[in-house]
């Protein structure tokens, strides 16, 4: 039996429209699901995902908190503009949705089907006649098409994302086609379909103050989308409350079902990240994600915890591939000679900070996919080995005899071999000390290094390294700003050293070329904080885009990581292979938690449970102001 959602065998092959370069033999048949390099696990209509449980009561709320705020609603500006609300993700849909139990598959969500053929070159995506914004008017292909437009028009890093795709057009009824500039590019359907579609009638309306509106500025007005929750009040700076759309249209969706049960998703942000552990352990917030591994062992010694009032759990991460460390500048002169670069890693005491302040809990990370089976190892072989040596004249030799390493430290005898390797290569470069501090031959400039860093939080984690880099003549200058000065200094390259923080998927593809391509190097706003400029790493990102199967892009992403590492773009810091968190026992979760959902997929499959809140008995209390 088809879902509502889903065609039947008759209606797939009966298009309104042919794109011009399939002819009616060859039209492809309409999907439910999609997967760049592999097989949907859905095939055909499927009731829910497995990890949820379609029969959970809805009802209850939940309350967050962060020390990030916001200063927009505007999702168009994303990244480039203001900070955007991230819950704003619920109240707006995209034409497809990712299943959390298969690598990069994604399901229709406003989009009931796609197609596309072969080669790639297009994809068609038909809309779900049930879909309606929150007004009650239907999404359309128009909706699709402006919201493609528009943001292009007005996101520099979406633009470049998108850069492949040439125009998006309404195909038929209720039916739009994205035409692309390539062909065998697998990963375009999916970041097609990754679009966040906004109501056109809307955004050409005027305001409540009898104004147009304005996509291309930010805006605090509660923005109209298609999704699980609206905007239901909030304070600017201080707090955002969420309400479910009881009328939901997607609520029967196999992708929905069992999910976004909450009534209520309230969130409250604070400026000093250091009171939120003891704001969590008075009630006045759910639920926390812990990321210090000393407050996890030492702060929560407390009666709520030893009697389960507070719940303590780990979930392991297998999302996505982590790359924090300390990011150089690379377009200041004084980082673009690789030796000083490594001088700074070999100054770095990862073990004994782990040791001392950690409780050995962390690992340092050696890989830009860290927690990922798409990471380097070892010496490259086979098809990897392979593919570096085609591109060896644009590779350092070292890829081929060294696998990486960091620098170990963890004792006196150590430290010191060290920073006499780390001062034999800051000599070779043309530095040496000078009054104590460490000085440019050639200049006479002095090593002082500012570290930008987004609040107070992240100052206690850094002040060993400071020590460090003390001994070696160089002055950190640790910088801390507000989330707004943050995001305008770092898109404005206005910055020494940052907290780099990159993420990867497990099928990473075309946002390469934003994160290390040397188009995206001086270009403000682009993902490329680094300002990597590297002709080796920009034609491995080329052949993780247009890879043919898994294999090759297993392949080449590790040989791409492993010429990154080899450069020595950063000093790699640690990370954590689990989400250490803590909740109010007030929740209930699926029997089979998904395996690469984040957090366990909390909250979005998760559900308030009144007998649990019942029986622990405790008096929620309204945020501190």
């Amino acid at each position: 039996m088809f879902a509502p959602w889903q065609a039947s065998a008759e209606e797939a092959v009966k298009p309104a429209e042919t794109p011009a370069s399939a002819t009616p033999s060859t039209t492809p048949p309409w999907r439910i699901g999609f997967s760049p390099l592999g097989t949907p696990k859905h095939g055909q209509a499927f009731d829910h995902f497995d990890y949820v449980n379609p029969d959970a009561p809805k009802g209850g709320r939940l309350r967050m908190a962060s020390p990030i705020t916001f200063d927009s609603f505007n999702v168009t500006l994303a990244g480039v503009r203001g900070i955007v609300e991230p819950g704003l993700a619920r109240v707006y849909q995209n034409l497809m949705t990712s299943a959390q139990d298969e690598p990069n598959t994604y399901y229709g969500e406003l989009a009931e089907a796609l197609r596309y053929p072969d080669d790639m070159s297009w994809v068609s995506f038909r809309l779900n006649p049930k879909a309606r914004w929150q007004d009650g008017q239907p999404v359309t292909p128009e909706d699709v098409v402006w919201s493609f437009d528009t943001l292009k028009a007005n996101n520099i890093q979406q633009e470049r994302y998108y850069h492949d795709v040439i125009k998006a057009q309404v195909s038929g009824p209720n039916e739009v086609t994205f035409s692309f500039s390539s062909k065998g590019n697998r990963e375009l359907p999916l970041i097609v379909g990754q679009l966040i579609v906004q109501p056109k009638h809307w955004w050409l309306a005027k305001g409540p103050d009898g104004k147009p509106r304005n996509i291309a500025a930010t805006s605090l007005e509660p923005p109209l989308g298609s999704g699980p929750y609206r905007v239901k009040t909030f304070e600017a700076g201080r707090s955002i409350t969420y309400e479910r759309v009881k009328d939901w249209w997607g609520a029967a969706l196999p992708t929905a079902r069992g999910m976004y049960n909450f009534d209520e998703i309230r969130y409250d942000y604070y400026a000093n990240a250091t009171q939120l552990p003891e704001l969590f352990k008075t009630g006045s917030f759910d639920f926390r994600s812990e990321n210090s591994a000393s407050a996890w062992v030492q702060q929560y010694n407390i009666p709520a915890v030893k009697d389960g009032r507070i719940v303590k759990q780990e979930f392991r991460r297998a999302t996505s591939g982590i790359m924090q460390a300390f990011g150089f500048n690379l377009r200041r002169a004084k980082f673009q000679d690789e030796r000083v670069r490594q001088a700074f890693n070999l100054a770095y005491d990862f073990e004994t900070q782990n040791r001392t302040m950690s409780f050995g809990l962390l690992e340092r990370v050696n890989t830009y996919f860290f927690g990922l089976d798409i990471a380097s190892k070892g010496l490259p072989e086979g098809k990897e080995l392979a593919l570096l040596q085609d591109i060896k004249d644009k590779v350092p030799p070292a890829v081929f005899t060294t696998p990486y390493a960091n620098p170990v430290n963890g004792s006196d005898e150590a430290v010191r071999a060290n920073l006499r390797k780390a001062f034999a290569l800051l000599k070779d470069a043309g530095w040496e000390i000078r009054d104590g501090k460490l000085t440019n031959v050639a200049s006479g400039e002095v090593m002082k290094v500012e570290l930008l860093l987004q609040g107070e939080g992240i100052v206690r984690t850094v002040l060993p390294y400071q020590q460090s880099l003390k001994r070696l003549g160089v002055e950190l200058i640790l910088r801390t700003v507000d989330d707004s000065q943050y995001q305008t200094r770092v898109l404005n390259r206005d910055f020494d050293m940052i907290i780099y923080l990159q993420s990867q998927s497990n099928s990473p593809g075309n946002e390469l070329r934003d994160f290390w391509g040397s188009a995206a190097a001086d270009r403000p706003t682009s993902r490329n904080e680094l300002g990597v400029k590297d002709a080796g790493v920009d034609a491995l990102i080329e052949r993780v885009i247009y890879a043919k199967d898994r294999d090759e892009q297993v392949a080449v992403v590790k040989a791409l990581d492993r010429v990154m590492l080899a450069h020595n773009y950063v000093v790699p810091m640690f990370y954590s292979s689990v989400d250490r968190t803590l909740r109010w026992d007030r929740f209930g979760q699926p029997a089979a938690l998904p395996a690469l959902g984040y957090m366990g997929g909390f909250p979005d499959i998760w559900w308030y449970d009144e007998a649990k809140a019942a029986k622990i008995g405790t008096v929620e209390k309204e945020p501190a102001k």
